[in-house]
């Protein structure tokens, strides 16, 4: 639901917001207020006019689809009963009210002082849509050889033959290849040059 860039350009437009006691705004933020606006920008909310502090924070981030417990590559919230703190799923530590007002940097989520932890899982990765005007794939690769049988190189134009069925005749024009040795030559068909 969210990107990282997007939790990034946020914390970097916020950095160095005063410290304010119940702060929602660019004007003063603290701790978790902090707390909320990154998980708000994660989860898809408005940024501010949606906060949160530490008696209810647990409801509020089950609110907003996080999980007990922490996880890499996740955006994980650290607090206890008077602070909080949220580190970015690349690791980035970010802290309001720790010497000062909202700044990159400190002990993140993951601080001693911490006895509950939640995370946000990270997005799955979605692969891309085919682009229409690609060709399919070619040169698939053939099903593997029944074991003890002689293995089958292909060229890149050729496609794999059910094991039995009988070889297709050569394009016309082209070479005959001879015949295997110990194998019969067969006759030239009629009219062919001997």
């Amino acid at each position: 639901m969210f990107a990282l860039a997007t939790l990034l350009t946020l914390v970097n437009q916020v950095s160095g917001t005063p410290y304010v006691v119940g702060g929602d705004s660019p004007s003063g933020t603290d701790c978790s207020g902090l707390v909320s606006w990154v998980t708000n920008a994660a989860t898809g909310r408005p940024v501010y006019g949606d906060r949160f502090h530490t008696g209810n924070i647990e409801s509020a981030l089950l609110a907003r689809g996080f999980q007990y417990g922490t996880q890499p590559g996740a955006l994980v919230v650290g607090w206890n009963s008077g602070h909080t703190a949220v580190t970015l799923p690349d690791g980035t530590p970010v802290s309001s009210g720790e010497g000062g007002g909202v700044r990159v940097g400190g002990g993140g989520a993951y601080q001693d002082q911490f006895t509950n932890h939640m995370f946000l899982p990270a997005p799955a990765a979605v692969p891309p849509p085919p682009d229409p005007f690609l060709s399919p794939p070619i040169n698939q690769l053939p099903p593997p050889p029944p074991p003890g049988a002689a293995p089958v190189v292909m060229m890149g134009h050729e496609t794999a033959l059910p094991p039995g069925a009988p070889l297709p005749p050569p394009p016309p024009g082209a070479p005959v290849p001879p015949p295997p040795p110990g194998m019969p030559v067969p006759p030239p068909p009629p009219g062919a040059p001997a």
